[in-house]
């Protein structure tokens, strides 16, 4: 029982550290353009092979 003294605290701070970057995420406006996004990915005008 003395270990989860130690886990609690521990495992609650990484969830609140989690949170605190997801917000911020949010605040910097990551998420802004998922239209854009989903045409990027489907273009083929950035390939991944490289040029012969």
């Amino acid at each position: 029982m003395n270990v989860l003294t130690i886990l609690i605290p521990v495992s609650t701070g990484l969830g609140l550290l989690g949170l605190g970057a997801f917000l911020w995420t949010l605040r910097a406006g990551q998420y802004e353009d998922p239209a854009g996004d989903q045409a990027r990915a489907l273009s083929d005008e950035h390939d991944d092979h490289p040029a012969p």
